[in-house]
């Protein structure tokens, strides 16, 4: 997996049985311009000595022999690019000889095995044994254009997107996980239902084959199902003992989880969660890159409020192997989820807060677990759970279940263990269980129950507040209904005068209306004839500025007084 197989030297016995039959020499010479060139001057040689480094296996030798020979090649997927490798270095060109072999199988290779989803990714798989010579003939470059021209055109090819999948494949829920059924119903003409996975490729072909495909806009949940896909067959579904497991097998699998990082893609959610926790597993158990490790977790982190308590499990490896869990694993992962917060969602924070909680409680009952360890995860919690308003109920609880498991734990531990729990932020519920839990170390339930009667008195000041309130309120009512009895006396005067001032309005009202239609006459009667007045005339007369409507001057109006100087 991932390493080139060398091309198979073809033995002088096993050649000398193929061309035994009769003299080989002008038969192959009368097809192959090479074969041709070799025989000049050494037409006594022995034909096995001339070819003994071909680079084809007998297989593929024992086909041209035939065709030398005048028999049908049956030519399939599996074996035209080996074909079309040796007939090109045989130079079985129509240059040399009419209907020669290198044109047919060229011919079965763009008309039968490209034209097929199924028969190209076959045909691709064949390539890594001889790839150099594929890469120089461009058979490569052509798989791969046929291969990224399907997934444009239908990129479930390459695998369902994670949403339309279920990431366990035990799961009851066959509904959510039938990529069969699917290609089936959507099947075209120029790919089957059984479509062949990228997962059957080396990770030589496969890694440059998904970056070809990146580059030409694939959809990324199309490509990240592929890559888990690929991951799952060669790494994720095999035990990793390292007793048994060889050092190729692992440096093998160590290679391709790293790739698989490298190649997926960086936008969240194209995986779940839990899919991603199982190759960020692999990669600390088979010991990958630093790069590697770090990729996985900031893709977790982005999306750790989908994660469960069973995810974060993970266990400790290397150095750290005498603590159960991978705890600074854990630390960076939250890390990079506070780091990708941007306030927006707060359901996201409170999960993120639920989950640590959980977290804690499920690692308390490891009788294993060191209590700083403990410790380390509880200020985790603490530090998840700031900004939510959350209680420490949560916290107080898995505390109590370590200290029931972890009973031979001193004063000073205990106290330590008990260092990130905030009594204030407890419920009374909570610390009324505190004050009787013999489990806690003794300078804590002073604490607990200090708390308790700041909670009480809260209490009681907050009852009282409300007595007084409720007082007030009554004082307030009383005081209300004397001075509407108070309104009451002088009941008749104020009716008396809310008549009055009514009266002026609709006075005032009327004439403002009779104004507006004066104004609105005067309007009318500027358009007609001459010797109408004009609005401006009327509006004086009407405000006594003059004396009858064919009087111009104002009545009012008396000559100009300056003022003397010295007055």
């Amino acid at each position: 997996m991932g390493r080139n197989k060398h091309p198979l030297k073809l033995s002088s016995f096993h050649l000398y049985s193929i061309i035994s039959l009769s003299d080989p020499k002008e038969l192959l010479a009368s097809k192959s311009a090479k074969a041709t060139a070799l025989l000049e001057g050494n037409s006594q040689q022995d034909l096995s000595l001339l070819f003994r480094d071909i680079p084809a296996d007998p297989e593929t030798f024992e086909l041209v022999a035939r065709f030398c020979y005048g028999f049908e090649v049956q030519m399939s997927t599996e074996n035209v690019v080996p074909l079309i490798c040796l007939a090109n270095y045989l130079e079985m060109t129509e240059s040399h000889s009419t209907n020669n072999l290198l044109r047919k199988a060229l011919t079965f290779f763009e008309q039968r095995v490209l034209a097929s989803w199924n028969e190209t990714v076959k045909a691709f798989r064949m390539i890594e044994s001889i790839l150099h010579q594929a890469l120089d003939l461009g058979l490569v470059d052509a798989c791969l254009e046929s291969i990224i021209q399907k997934v444009l055109v239908d990129p479930r090819l390459l695998g369902e997107p994670a949403q339309n999948i279920e990431n366990d494949y035990d799961s009851e829920d066959s509904e959510r996980f039938r990529p069969n059924v699917r290609r089936r119903l959507f099947a075209t003409s120029t790919t089957d239902w059984q479509s062949e996975d990228l997962t059957i490729l080396s990770l030589q072909l496969y890694e440059p084959t998904i970056r070809a495909i990146k580059q030409h806009g694939v959809p990324s949940e199309n490509i990240s199902a592929s890559i888990f896909q690929y991951a799952r067959k060669w790494v994720l579904s095999s035990s990793i003992d390292e007793e048994n497991m060889s050092i190729y097998k692992k440096n093998s699998m160590r290679e391709i989880i790293e790739a698989m990082e490298r190649l997926l893609p960086n936008e969240k959610g194209l995986l779940p969660c839990t899919s991603l926790f199982e190759m960020l597993r692999f990669a600390i158990a088979l010991e990958a890159s630093t790069d590697c490790r770090n990729g996985f977790e900031i893709r977790i982190g982005k999306q750790l409020d989908q994660a469960t308590v069973k995810d974060l499990l993970i266990p400790s490896q290397g150095y750290a192997k005498e603590v159960q869990y991978d705890i600074e694993s854990i630390r960076r992962i939250l890390k990079n989820f506070y780091g990708n917060y941007n306030g927006s969602n707060i359901s996201g924070l409170i999960t993120v807060a639920e989950l640590i909680e959980e977290l804690l409680a499920e690692v308390a009952s490891d009788i294993d677990l060191k209590a700083d360890t403990f410790t380390s995860l509880a200020e985790m919690s603490v530090a998840a759970s700031f900004g939510t308003h959350r209680n420490a109920d949560g916290i107080y609880r898995a505390i109590d279940i370590y200290l029931d498991k972890h009973r031979y734990l001193t004063e000073m531990e205990r106290e330590e263990v008990c260092r990130a729990l905030d009594c204030q932020k407890m419920s009374p519920e909570a610390c009324e269980h505190a004050a009787k839990n013999e489990r806690l170390p003794l300078r804590f339930v002073v604490q607990v129950l200090f708390v308790a009667q700041l909670q009480l008195r809260d209490t009681i000041t907050k009852e009282m507040q409300c007595v007084d309130d409720k007082l007030r309120n009554e004082e307030a009512e009383e005081e209300l209904e004397n001075e509407v009895k108070k309104v009451g006396l002088g009941e008749e005067e104020v009716e008396t005068e809310m008549k009055l001032m009514s009266n002026k309005v609709m006075e005032l009202e009327r004439e403002c209306h009779m104004m507006k239609k004066e104004i609105v006459s005067g309007c009318r009667s500027q358009r007609a004839k001459k010797g109408k007045t004009s609005i401006w005339k009327e509006m004086k007369r009407k405000l006594g500025c003059m004396s009858s409507i064919h009087d111009y001057n104002c009545q009012s109006k008396k000559n100009k007084v300056y003022p003397k100087y010295g007055v």
